[in-house]
């Protein structure tokens, strides 16, 4: 995968876990991924995580206008892809981003043959990558939680530079709770584990967002079901 000579992450810790979840997301897990972003029994792990994906989309969709017609939305790091169609089903020009291209081949598949108004391209890279373009909305719904803290505010930054009005982005917030899980979560069968989730803690998350001086922090919600913990914090820009 390309990297940029002149991106502040460029041969960084970021790229190097940016590699290694293409690798993961595209071969130990792609299958999982599906049946758990699909209506496919799975265990009972996997099904908290399941509900609690759905319960931060349905929050993420909610803090996005209602009419999405003639508006770029960026679906970064769009996995499976439910996210960007239904932005796409309000009319929304969604760029569809991931980095595992076998994930946007489900996601193809999966796009409705209809969807009003909207339009996805569906592409399989770096969402860091400036050729994207300029957007509305930027929603990144658990796709920097892999990254140190550094990382994730200094990808939001640059995302930010091609985002005009907000960004919606979920960490893992660091909790005891959220801890003692993860800690269990190493014992359970390798088919039921993700890649390695960074906690960051919210007061930490906050004080590093405040440098941004183009972007000022709005709403939060916290969703925890099961195995599945993650914030959603939205980014709206200044005056």
């Amino acid at each position: 995968m390309a990297t940029y000579p002149d991106s502040r992450l460029a041969r960084t810790d970021f790229d190097t876990r940016r590699e290694a979840l293409a690798t993961y997301f595209d071969s130990t897990a792609r299958q999982a991924w599906i049946d758990l972003t699909s209506d496919a029994k799975v265990s009972g792990i996997r099904a908290t995580v399941r509900a609690g994906r759905e319960e931060m989309r349905e929050t993420l969709m909610g803090w996005l206008p209602a009419d999405l017609r003639r508006t770029r939305v960026l679906d970064a790091g769009c996995g499976t892809g439910a996210l960007a169609i239904a932005a796409a089903c309000r009319g929304a020009e969604v760029a569809g981003v991931d980095v595992a291209g076998g994930l946007i081949e489900v996601a193809r598949e999966r796009t409705p043959g209809f969807i009003g108004h909207g339009r996805i391209d569906w592409l399989a890279g770096d969402m860091l990558d400036p050729s994207l373009g300029t957007f509305s909305h930027t929603v990144a719904m658990d796709s920097l939680i892999h990254y140190s803290p550094d990382d994730l505010v200094d990808a939001i930054e640059q995302i930010g530079e091609r985002t005009t009005h907000s960004i919606l982005f979920t960490f893992a917030p660091h909790t005891k709770l959220l801890g003692a899980m993860h800690t269990v979560g190493k014992v359970f069968p390798k088919g039921n584990r993700s890649p390695a989730i960074v906690p960051v803690a919210e007061e930490d998350l906050r004080e590093r967002l405040g440098t941004l001086k183009s972007w000022q922090i709005g709403r939060t919600q916290r969703v925890s079901s099961g195995f599945y913990t993650s914030q959603a914090l939205e980014l709206v820009r200044r005056g």
